[in-house]
């Protein structure tokens, strides 16, 4: 994964931002006007976009790209405007309640997988450093990294809570038969409302 300055990190909020406004103010807005405004963003990458309260910190949306499917200006573009608007657990958001609203902005590393006994893939998670992903037949789920520092999981609640996360059992991570993947993440996100913007930094386990 390309590390980023803090200047790109800034921008890549500022635009999931702007995306956000822009699809507020004109729903049917092509989102061409918002890509061709993010330079130096070109290459593929996954990609999360985290819409929080201020000051609680509640979650409001999060949407994002786990493969790099799409160049990283377009998957943080897409992310934003479905976490606004098409994440499942909530109504889409207003324009004056994106005022009250922080934003969050997590590049991902590609997926490793995890593969090996249950000591092995226990060893091979840390909490801190990696984000996790199952899938199994039609099932999948996405934890970021900063979740499990939020809730001070260990390595085996942090599987579990994946596979809960999935639709699935939360001890499927042991079968062999289930895909399991971790990630790393670089976090950019605004202190305030539309307010500096700084890198996320959190502790390994």
């Amino acid at each position: 994964m390309k590390k980023l300055t803090l200047r790109e990190g800034e921008e890549l909020v500022h635009a999931a931002r702007n995306a956000i406004e822009l699809a507020l103010k004109s729903p049917i807005s092509k989102k061409t006007v918002i890509y061709e405004s993010i330079k130096g963003f070109d290459w593929p990458s996954g990609a999360f976009v985290t819409l929080s309260h201020y000051p609680t910190e509640a979650l409001r949306g999060c949407v994002g790209f786990p493969r790099p499917s799409t160049t990283l200006a377009r998957a943080v573009v897409d992310s934003a405007i479905s976490a606004a608007f098409d994440d499942p657990r909530f109504v889409p958001i207003s324009f004056n309640e994106l005022t009250e609203l922080i934003i969050e902005v997590s590049i991902l590393s590609e997926l490793e997988p995890i593969s090996g006994t249950e000591k092995e893939k226990l060893k091979s998670v840390k909490t801190g450093r990696d984000g996790l992903m199952i899938e199994y037949g039609i099932y999948s789920g996405l934890l970021l990294l900063v979740v499990a520092v939020e809730e001070k999981w260990d390595a085996e609640k942090f599987l579990d809570a994946v596979c809960e996360k999935a639709g699935i059992p939360e001890d499927y991570w042991k079968q062999k038969n289930v895909r399991l993947y971790k990630f790393t993440t670089q976090v950019f996100k605004e202190e305030e409302p539309m307010g500096k913007v700084t890198e996320v930094k959190l502790s390994l386990s």
